[in-house]
């Protein structure tokens, strides 16, 4: 049983995103800016742009959050939209509820930068954390949303690969894994998902990946080798298109000795917890990454 403000949502959705979110690129980053208008931030957040390695990015901070623990946050927008401006209310509810500074990044953007545009700026700026900022990877967790989440799983596979050392963990929400879109749930969710389609994550896999192989395991991390990855928390909704991208990547990652927790969220859309300003299952998840995080860097 979803609450009544779900609902709500769910109405609002169907009449106002999704018709326009299908059609364009400008459509699709209106949609991100259209929901980051009906937030605001709070007055004791703290938000400071920078340039981290070349990536603009803003450090965003509440009382709570100590220094040198680090959530480093790549947005979702199936790599053609989202920006710092749209995620940075988010980001300050993961900082309050997990006591941690999150470097919030602009990564760019296809179809401007395609693969593995975003993928490089993610690494690179991980990189510049150690190496710059002197954080211990021990006291760093990559996270995202949606493509932000196939990024933060694609960009721990890279570092592996790079016989980089780990971050403490990975977080991904609503994840979108794999670029092939071969999942039964983009077809027996379509009815009731009012952000995501079969169209919208064609039309983005194509504009981020152009003649690459749509199971690079660099940016469809459901086709990776998972082992050595660190543990991963995922959350996604029984009411999205991309519900079998995190079954099967989960499944995937346990069989390969990655310590994999995975909740699924009765009646949850596509990243409901961006929309914590409204829904209480919202908070409710982000308190559970709130204390995923401190568990993880304690």
């Amino acid at each position: 049983m979803v609450s009544k403000e779900m609902e709500r949502l769910i109405n609002f959705l169907t009449a106002n995103i999704s018709d326009t979110s299908e059609t364009s690129v400008e459509g699709l980053r209106e949609s991100f800016e259209q929901i980051a208008s009906m937030i605001k931030i709070p007055k004791d957040a703290k938000c400071e742009r920078l340039d981290a390695a070349g990536v603009p990015s803003e450090w965003i901070s509440v009382p709570e959050s100590v220094n040198d623990r680090i959530v480093l946050y790549l947005h979702g927008g199936g790599y053609v939209a989202g920006s710092i401006n749209s995620h940075r209310e988010f980001c300050v509810r993961i900082a309050r509820a997990s006591k941690t500074r999150v470097l919030l990044i602009d990564y760019r953007r296809a179809p401007e930068h395609p693969f593995p545009a975003a993928l490089e700026d993610a690494t690179k700026v991980y990189h510049w954390l150690i190496s710059s900022e002197g954080i211990k990877p021990k006291n760093i967790i990559i996270a995202g949303e949606s493509a932000g989440g196939g990024l933060t799983i694609a960009s721990l596979i890279k570092l592996r690969n790079d016989q980089v050392e780990l971050p403490a963990t990975g977080i991904c929400l609503s994840p979108f894994m794999d670029l092939a879109i071969t999942g039964d749930s983009v077809k027996t969710k379509a009815e009731i998902d009012p952000l995501v389609s079969q169209e919208t994550l064609e039309f983005c896999s194509k504009l981020y990946l152009r003649d690459e192989n749509r199971r690079n395991p660099l940016a469809s991390p459901l086709y990776a080798d998972l082992y050595g990855l660190p543990p991963i928390l995922i959350q996604v909704g029984t009411s999205e298109c991309l519900l079998d991208d995190s079954v099967r990547f989960a499944d995937r990652a346990k069989a390969a000795g990655v310590n994999v927790s995975l909740e699924i969220w009765n009646g949850m859309i596509h990243m409901f917890q961006l929309f914590a300003s409204w829904l209480p299952e919202g908070q409710e998840a982000i308190s559970k990454i709130g204390a995923f995080i401190q568990n993880s860097l304690s």
